[in-house]
């Protein structure tokens, strides 16, 4: 594999969810993959889990690591070409990346939706320009319309807690104060529409995701409906896609929380959320601390999708 920006890059996801686990009973078994191999993690926006899940992937596999955030001691980039730059940006990306590129043998970038212009967020422009003039193999550490580690990470855990063959997942939007990017539900929607689970999408009329994304997903108006007879419950936000309206809050309904008598509709469901979260908001303090959520363990099988992506690019490397 040369480059991951999508689940679908994976290929035949029963057996890299089966490589995952693998990987996860015996993490430091392929460190010879990563012997003087260098990992450089390129942040334009702030994580946790991320940062420090896809840091621990790459030493498990005995990779050095160069972690740089873009905001904070380096210098301001220019993304746009033809620009005068007599402003504030001192360095342009075309420079920066083969730069970057030089000092390390694979890039990982995270770079979100700026809700400036819907064409530029959904052609992943930053992204593509690390594709385009890097040299190296790239991964997506959260993108403009897509998070595919969350996602991959998403799967393993519903692998290992499902209880039935077919379980029924749902994926439920929940208000939240900011507007938030459709990349985890994009990602989440992709993967479970690869896999053979009933798959529902819940959310208020407006918040539709792009077509491509939501697929062969039964969309439901009514969330109390869509939750009935759930095995996962999967709440996220994500501000609306279609135009006039992209990148726009179109409701703060505190209904469609995810609380108790929410998941008592369903089928003592499992709750996922990919963090971080807003309490109260999106899920309640009963729910995520109840014996039925996920997201700690979905948050540790965070290390075991970067890992599984980094071995398939080293390998790819050798």
């Amino acid at each position: 594999m040369r480059h991951y920006t999508s689940i679908s890059d994976l290929g035949n996801l029963k057996a890299a969810v089966s490589e995952a686990l693998q990987i996860k009973a015996r993490p430091f078994a392929w460190q010879n993959l990563g012997k003087n191999k260098s990992l450089l993690m390129i942040f334009f926006n702030s994580s946790l889990r991320t940062r420090l899940s896809t840091q621990k992937a790459a030493t498990n596999l005995g990779m050095n690591v160069i972690v740089l955030d873009v905001n904070q001691g380096a210098w301001k980039l220019e993304t746009e070409r033809g620009v005068i730059m007599d402003g504030d940006k001192s360095e342009h990306l075309l420079e920066a990346i083969p730069v970057m590129a030089s000092y390390c043998d694979v890039i990982g970038v995270r770079s979100f939706a700026r809700f400036e212009s819907k064409a530029d967020d959904y052609s992943e422009k930053i992204l593509s320009q690390f594709i385009q003039y890097s040299g190296k193999p790239v991964f997506s550490m959260e993108a403009a319309t897509r998070h595919p580690l969350q996602s991959f990470a998403d799967l393993i855990t519903i692998e290992e807690f499902k209880e039935t063959a077919r379980p029924k997942v749902v994926l439920t939007w929940a208000p939240h104060p900011k507007a938030l990017p459709q990349a985890v539900p994009n990602s989440f929607a992709e993967t479970m529409n690869l896999c053979n689970y009933e798959f529902v999408i819940t959310h208020p009329k407006g918040y539709e995701l792009a077509p491509e994304f939501s697929g062969k997903a039964r969309i439901e108006y009514d969330q109390n409906r869509a939750l009935e007879g759930a095995d996962f419950v999967y709440a996220k936000n994500w501000a609306a896609f279609a135009d006039p309206n992209y990148g726009k809050i179109l409701s703060q309904d505190r209904s469609w929380t995810i609380d108790s008598k929410k998941m008592s509709l369903t089928n003592n469901a499992h709750f996922m959320h990919c963090l971080p979260v807003r309490r109260n908001m999106i899920v309640s303090d009963d729910v995520i601390e109840g014996p039925r959520s996920l997201v700690i363990p979905e948050a540790a099988n965070r290390e075991f999708s970067a890992q599984t992506v980094l071995k398939r690019i080293l390998e790819g490397l050798t």
